[in-house]
This record gives structure tokens, sequence and C-alpha cells, in this order.
């Protein structure tokens, strides 16, 4: 496959439906690189806060303090920023913006190998660095969620939203392990077990923190590349006749479109509650295979590698069988609610599973749902949001859903410095169980697919 050229003249709105695909795959394929060294960076960072930084009997609570403010640094900062994102992204060229976020996060890594490597970082200092990746990655995601979905012909969105969860489940699955051996490459320097070519320069690190955050630079920076080099459609804009809306009333307009069409804010309180109820396990895994299934401080990196490469090896499975199958054509909503119970009774299991496979295995459960009802879900949105409306829109809907996941990662942390991690992980999945159950009765989930009523114009 060759790459689509760079003519500035080329009008992607005739690109043919191949030419399209073409593109997309290239885009997609940019992207997953730059996940998979965002992963890689995450879980380096979560290993030195375990192995490292925290690696004591006595410092659970300042490690699960520490995994709960960076986690939710993240979190909120890419929450909070959505409106005003997915606002520019209706207003702004989505290209350019996404390879501005591009060299923005490249640059805000390499400040980042600077601090890990010119001391001891305090947790305020890489919170405040996890936020900034929050907002970068919150203006990326809305200039490229929106982008995919203006390129990608309507019956082929269903396979690309299969290969977009996979994205992230590959990162998953890769980023673990290779996190796990760049944490250790300078001990293994050390003790003379490293190439010769680089011993030195790997000798004098505390350990691989750093060459995992360049990495995630220069996959930003390969990104970046790529798409300056692809070109698609930039749906033009409508707004009635009235003049080109204020920012402050284009982040406004999301919010007045999910408000009136019942359905889909039923399904985005739904994820609400889900996330709620699962976001914490960034902080509750590390916990539980410390302290309930007691793995040593200095196995503490394999296992939770182990862990989160099920879950991600999970994901990837459900996202594949997405892109291959398509999904369901018709009542995509059952998509969403019958995986959702099975993933909220596999994050049950795994709380009281009782050993590092079985809980590996409940854990690889729960992720081959999340892709399947997640990509339903974006199917919908898709199908009932129009192209120029989307940032605004998509924004709105990512803030209403998620807005509960900085909530969760704060309650885990500070649940499970007083309890246990895996009663938590129990209970939160039962209640996932039930939410999800009861929601198949809800009224207005049932006619969420159903053709939008007209309402009133829109004022933004």
């Amino acid at each position: 496959m060759t790459l689509p050229p760079a003519d500035p003249l080329l009008d992607p709105h005739v690109l043919s439906d191949a030419a399209r695909w073409r593109t997309f795959l290239w885009l997609w394929g940019s992207q997953a690189l730059s996940v998979l060294g965002g992963g890689l960076s995450a879980f380096a960072m979560n290993i030195y806060l375990t192995q490292s930084r925290f690696p004591l009997e006595g410092q659970k609570p300042e490690l699960a303090a520490a995994l709960a403010l960076t986690g939710l640094g993240w979190g909120a900062a890419a929450i909070l920023g959505a409106p005003l994102a997915g606002a520019l992204a209706d207003r702004w060229n989505r290209r350019r913006m996404m390879i501005t976020c591009d060299l923005l996060g490249a640059l805000l890594l390499v400040l980042g190998v600077l601090m890990v490597t010119l001391g001891t970082p305090p947790v305020w200092l890489l919170t405040l660095f996890t936020v900034g990746l929050g907002l970068v990655g919150t203006f990326h995601g809305s200039a490229f969620d929106t982008s995919y979905s203006s390129l990608v012909t309507r019956d082929r969105l269903p396979r690309a939203n299969g290969l977009m969860q996979t994205l992230w489940s590959l990162s998953g699955l890769l980023s673990p392990a290779l996190a796990a051996l760049l944490i250790g490459l300078p001990a293994l320097a050390r003790q003379g077990e490293a190439p010769g070519v680089l011993a030195g320069a790997l000798a004098g690190l505390p350990d691989g923190v750093a060459l995992a955050l360049g990495i995630d630079a220069a996959s930003f920076l390969l990104a970046a590349a790529v798409v300056s080099r692809l070109h698609w459609p930039q749906p033009p804009r409508r707004d009635g006749g009235r003049g080109r809306p204020s920012l402050v009333q284009d982040m406004r307009f999301g919010w007045t479109f999910i408000g009136r069409r019942p359905a889909l804010l039923h399904l985005l309180l739904t994820f609400a509650g889900v996330n709620l109820l699962t976001s914490g396990v960034g902080v509750l895994h590390p916990l539980l295979l410390r302290f309930t299934l007691g793995v040593p401080a200095d196995g503490a990196g394999a296992a939770l590698a182990t862990v989160w490469t099920a879950l991600s090896a999970g994901g990837l499975l459900g996202g594949l069988l997405v892109s291959v199958t398509g999904g369901l054509k018709r009542r995509r909503v059952l998509g969403v609610l019958v995986p959702m119970i099975a993933a909220g009774t596999a994050h049950a299991l795994s709380g009281v599973a009782g050993s590092l496979p079985l809980t590996a295995a409940c854990v690889l459960a729960f992720g081959v749902m999340t892709p399947i009802m997640n990509a339903h879900s974006q199917s919908i949105w898709q199908a009932q949001v129009a192209p120029e409306l989307q940032g605004r829109v998509f924004s709105v809907r990512r803030l209403i859903a998620q807005f509960t996941a900085p909530l969760s990662t704060a309650l885990a942390g500070l649940l499970a410095a007083h309890g246990g991690a895996g009663s938590i992980l129990l209970w939160s999945g039962v209640l996932m169980a039930v939410l999800a159950t009861a929601q198949l009765l809800n009224p207005h989930l049932r006619r969420v697919e159903h053709p939008l009523p007209e309402a009133p114009p829109l004022t933004a």
C-alpha cells in the first residue's frame, strides 16, 4: 500500500471509497503507533510508582494516593477540556489540529524525560505532567474521532469502529511487556547484561521511565509526519443562515442537542454509571495484586503486566470480532447492554478469583466485552449525529459519559487505602450487571436507534 500523495489541491470529497478506506488505514496505523507509545509511558509510570517510589508495605496509603492523583489528573483534564476541544474541532481544520497536538505531545514528553532524569519528581509534579497529557489527548481525540467518521463510508463505519477499539487493546497488549523490559534495562546494564553500545548510557539511569517517555515522544513525531501526508474531507458548517456563532455558543451547542434527545441522554447516563463502577481499576489492580494476592514488591511489575495484558488481549479479540462481522445491523442497543452485563459479571469475579491466573482470566473476559459494547454505541451515535456537528456533540457526549471516571479513580484510592481492593471489585461488578439488566427495560433506550424526532431549530 502506498501513502496517498500530499497534494493540497487534491479534493478529498471526490476520492473513491477504496481510496477513502486506504486513507483511513494510514490514519489508523499512524495513531496506533502513538497510542502504543502512550500506553508504554503510562504503564511505565505505574510500575515506577509501585516498584520504585513506594515499594514498602507501610507505603500503601502513599501508593494509593499517588496512583489516584496521577490517574485523576489525566482523566479530569481530558474530560473538562472536552467541550472546548469539540467546539474547536468543528471550527478548525481537523487534520492540522491533530498535527499540532502530536507535536505538543512530543514536546511535553521531552520535558517529562528531563523531569525524571534530573531528579526525583514529587507527586504533584507528576500529576501536573499527566494533566498536560490529558489536555493534549482530548484535543487530539476530538479531531481524530470526528475525522474518520467523515472519511469512511457509512457501510464501513462498524468495521472502522471495530478497528478503533483494537487500537487501544493492541496498545495495552504490547505496552506492559515493553514497559517492564524498559524499566529493567538500566539495572541489567549495571550488571553487564545490556548491549555494549548502550550499556554505559543505560547504567547511569535509575530506571527505564525516561526511555519509555522518549519512545512515546518519538511515536508522536512519527504520527505527525504521517498525518501531514494525508487529506480527508472537512464537513462544511451549516449554521442556518444566522452567522457563525461564538466559541462559547459552540461549547453550549452539544448540551442543547443531547438535552433534546432523551434516548441519547439515557445511553450516556448508562455509560456514566458504568465508568463510575469500573474506572478505578488502574488503582485497584496494583493493590489487589500487592496486598490481596500477596505478590511481592519485586514481582509487582510482572504481575501487573500479566493482568493488563489479559485485559488488552480480550479487548483485541472483541475488537477483531466486531471488525470482521461488522456487529449488529439492527437493534444495536443490545450489542451495548448484553456485553455490559457479561462485563459486569467478569469484573465482579476478578475481585474474588483468589489467584493471579484466575484473576487474569476474569479480566480477559471483561476485556472481550468492552470493545463490543463501545463499537455498537459509537455506531449508534455516528448514525444519529451529522458529521459537521460531531465535534461539538461528541465532546459533550464524552464529558457526560466519562465525568464519573475521575470520581471513580479518587474513590478507589480512598476506599482501597482503608479496605480490600477485591471487595470493591466484587460489588462494583455486581452493580454494573444490575444496572445494565435494568436498562434492557428502559423504553428510551429501546428507541435510541429510531429516527430522531423533529425538534425546534437549535440555537448554538
